[in-house]
């Protein structure tokens, strides 16, 4: 039986290196790879690419990579809960590509799908689609967009086997998933790991042949970026 279970995040990052690009899955805070960003931190490689939905917050997520300047690039679709960030970004310290939502979801699974690149409307007519190749389709004019691939891909289950098959759950599946299929080393850590065998596989969201390492997290705190009630 295969065994794909690491000791923790430290032997799960061994190779990690300057310069690299990363995927990190995660919606918001939702989902992300709480202990693989703190044993990035702790080692600070620099010079990092990042593809992430989000950039995290000043002091949680990758905004703790941008507070230490280990990172090179961001390649998001949404920053706006990073004060760091937009001072980075302003003062030409951090290069940045804004995607459109779907379009960096699908970049992402086309990577791991090994299509090289699709045409989508999203962004024809912006500045997004500045440069692009674009082409007609039907009367509709649509921008061609490449695949997106990482060095490492670092994603959070819920639940996960030692052979590497994955549960998400809620909108921690937005992401994660996608960017699981298309590292060349695909790193899971899980709130719970079981043994091969015990889940159901008609639940399993990514096939353990897409993950390389896999190891139970631990201290997650699970933040939320903004906590919103009703009022009486």
């Amino acid at each position: 039986m295969i065994n794909k279970t690491v000791s923790g995040p430290q032997a799960a990052l061994e190779g990690l290196a300057d310069g690299m690009t990363l995927m990190l899955g995660g919606f918001g805070l939702c989902g992300i790879p709480e202990n693989s960003i703190q044993e990035i931190l702790r080692r600070g490689v620099k010079s990092l690419t990042c593809i992430s939905n989000n950039a995290g917050v000043d002091d949680f997520g990758i905004g703790l990579l941008l507070q230490t300047r280990q990172v090179r690039k961001m390649i998001s679709s949404y920053v706006g809960e990073n004060a760091e960030f937009e001072r980075q970004l302003l003062a030409g310290e951090l290069e940045v590509e804004l995607i459109p939502q779907g379009t960096l979801a699908e970049r992402c699974r086309a990577g791991g799908a090994g299509i090289p690149a699709f045409y989508t409307p999203a962004g024809y007519g912006t500045e997004v689609g500045e440069g692009k190749e674009s082409r007609e389709f039907n009367g509709k004019m649509y921008l061609l967009e490449h695949a997106l691939h990482a060095d490492f891909a670092f994603v959070k289950a819920w639940r996960g086997d030692t052979a590497g098959n994955l549960i998400f759950k809620g909108t921690a599946r937005n992401f994660n998933p996608m960017m699981a299929t298309a590292g060349k080393i695909t790193v899971a850590e899980v709130e719970e790991l079981v043994p091969a065998g015990e889940l159901d596989p008609n639940h399993i969201h990514t096939p353990g042949i897409f993950v390389q390492r896999i190891f139970e997290g631990k201290d997650y705190e699970k933040r939320i970026e903004q906590r919103t009630v009703r009022t009486v």
